[in-house]
């Protein structure tokens, strides 16, 4: 399967001192050995019916140059709309595209990269010649064999995106969550599985308290790579207003500060993902964990509303946020965009699972990003949703009652993670996404293994029980989620587990806490949520009853030596 991207920035600044560069001989010249004095290599990076983005890459074989200007005709009608790391103009055919400040140095055998977007109809045909100051350049490469196939494997000139970036790939190991694994009883086996990065206030684009920053991450999977593929997990988590309906995951930004999201915290976390030095790895980017549903399910005249809600219902900010993070991030050609979508206990029902995949393609058509920015939405982060019931079924019946007539079911279409996320990945392509976008499931906490799981079903005369008796998610009401009693690990993560499913991840790192137990004075922005208290007697969006949770919890994110070892504990499959 292939898929597009509206932008995909060339992101290759300057390469100096490329002797490996590959120099291209005039066509035709079978057999001529002559460097030429520029070659050219001009990429269409991804095409649809009426747009393109193309990245050019220059190879300077002259003498060293402070500034250069690189020119082209087009024979057909295609019109460039915009442009990076280069000033990209156009009149009638002709382009020009020249340095900007900060990359004009050429260096005899270096290369500069730029990208733009543009326009087409009919035929989008390479240019023929261009030039480097004037002098004709050789052309390197070229597009791809099937034009409307932008990333055909057969053609070298073709772009490097992949369908999963998880298919023959390693994922990066966290260094630091590895050791906090490896320091605690029995943690060795299980310290070199990959978990996100969770980049959660600006202060963790550059490293918070002598902690690795982004940079230093990126360094470190580098190191990881080697000669294969890898992917990096970045969790991106800060919204204005960030979770509405949970104070526990409150962030530093009030509901208005959506420009200062834009250019304090996405725009340099962009910056860095774009420099060339990067650009080997495959950087899964998943947007926002818990934002949109909160618009559908916890607003207006519904019981479950919070005033918060309403206020970013109201400012839209949300969707901006989303849009923009999208748009700028998948300019990035080794970003592959995943936009969070709840799980099958916030969003399984009716009334909540239409009207979410619409309301997350309107944040994908938000702020300059469309729906080719999306390479697919991620599912149950941070949650603790069985990804697979055995011992029940949503179309069984017992005592006389379907088993959506059950209190656990409550009317839900879905009884577990891995039914909602295919369905709901066909929902999101009958709503206006690609047909190509891939799921994933977050397993690092699901298992729901332990001496409490069932070895099958329930007795059959009362649908409650039915269910209750045979039922893997142990929790009191499936609105639980903060520092569940009686979790264990999931599945462990895997690329191609199931069909339309990219992988199964640990975006959210095992041990690192949801919420604190009680009010903890902190200077990230969290607050005290009472479904972390575990005295606390519920609320409408569970249905009133215990909030199940783990007693002497630190502040979100911080290590839970306590719970580490409950999910070790009552991993599935076991440890």
């Amino acid at each position: 399967m292939s898929r597009t991207r509206t932008a995909m920035l060339a992101a290759l600044a300057l390469v100096a001192g490329a002797s490996g560069t590959a120099f291209a001989v005039v066509p035709g010249a079978a057999g001529a050995a002559a460097v030429a004095p520029c070659t050219v290599d001009y990429k269409v990076q991804n095409q649809w019916d009426t747009g393109f983005t193309a990245n050019v890459t220059v190879t300077n074989n002259s003498a060293a140059k402070s500034s250069w200007s690189v020119k082209w005709s087009y024979a057909g009608n295609q019109k460039v709309t915009s442009g990076w790391n280069a000033k990209v103009s156009q009149s009638g055919a002709a382009v020009t595209a020249a340095n900007e400040s900060y990359n004009g140095s050429l260096a005899t055998g270096g290369s500069v990269s730029f990208g733009f977007q543009g326009t087409y109809s009919g035929t989008n045909a390479i240019p023929a010649t261009f030039t480097l100051d004037g002098v004709t350049c050789n052309v390197d490469g070229g597009g791809p064999t099937d034009p409307t196939d932008p990333t055909d494997p057969t053609d070298p000139g073709g772009a490097t995106r992949v369908d999963n970036p998880y298919s023959g790939a390693k994922v990066y190991v966290n260094p630091e969550w590895s050791a906090k694994a490896a320091a605690e009883p029995g943690g060795s086996r299980i310290a070199n599985q990959p978990t996100g990065v969770w980049l959660d206030r600006i202060a963790a684009i550059n490293g918070v308290n002598g902690g690795m920053g982004l940079r230093a991450h990126l360094d470190e999977a580098l190191r990881q790579k080697g000669s294969g593929e890898l992917v990096v997990q970045l969790v991106i988590y800060n919204l204005p207003g960030r979770d509405c309906a949970a104070l526990a995951s409150n962030g530093e930004l009030g509901p208005t500060e959506i420009d200062k999201y834009k250019t304090q915290y996405i725009d340099p976390i962009k910056a860095i993902l774009a420099d060339s030095k990067y650009a080997s790895l495959r950087i899964v980017t998943t947007i926002e964990i818990d934002s949109l549903p909160n618009l559908v399910t916890n607003t207006g005249s519904r019981p479950t509303a919070t005033p918060q809600c309403d206020v970013m219902k109201a400012n839209g900010n949300y969707q901006k946020g989303v849009g923009y993070a999208l748009n700028k991030l998948g300019d990035v050609p080794n970003v592959y965009n995943y936009i969070d979508a709840g799980h099958h206990g916030w969003i399984g029902w009716d009334d909540n699972f239409a009207a979410s995949a619409t309301v997350m393609k309107e944040a994908a058509t938000s702020e300059g990003a469309t729906v080719n920015d999306v390479h697919g939405f991620i599912t149950n982060t941070a949650n603790y949703s069985a990804l697979k019931e055995n011992n029940f079924t949503i179309n069984d019946s017992a005592g006389g009652k379907s088993v959506r007539e059950s209190k656990w079911v409550d009317w839900n279409r879905y009884v577990d993670e891995l039914s909602f996320a295919q369905a709901f990945r066909n929902q999101l392509v009958t709503t206006g996404f690609n047909s190509g976008i891939g799921m994933l499931i977050d397993t690092s906490r699901n298992g729901w293994g332990g001496t409490a799981r069932p070895a099958g079903p329930g007795p059959t005369t009362d649908v409650d029980a039915y269910v209750n008796g045979g039922r893997y998610d142990r929790r009191i009401h499936i609105g639980n989620w903060c520092n569940q009693s009686g979790a264990g690990l999931g599945e462990r993560p895997q690329a191609n587990p199931a069909a339309g499913i990219d992988a199964y991840v640990w975006m959210k790192p095992p041990g690192e806490s949801d919420g604190s137990s009680s009010a903890i004075p902190n200077d990230e922005g969290k607050g005290f949520d009472r479904m972390c208290d575990p005295t606390y007697t519920g609320n409408p969006r569970n249905n009133n009853n215990m909030s199940g949770a783990l007693p002497n919890a630190p502040v979100a994110g911080h290590w839970f030596s306590a719970q580490f070892q409950e999910l070790m504990k009552n991993a599935y499959p076991a440890l």
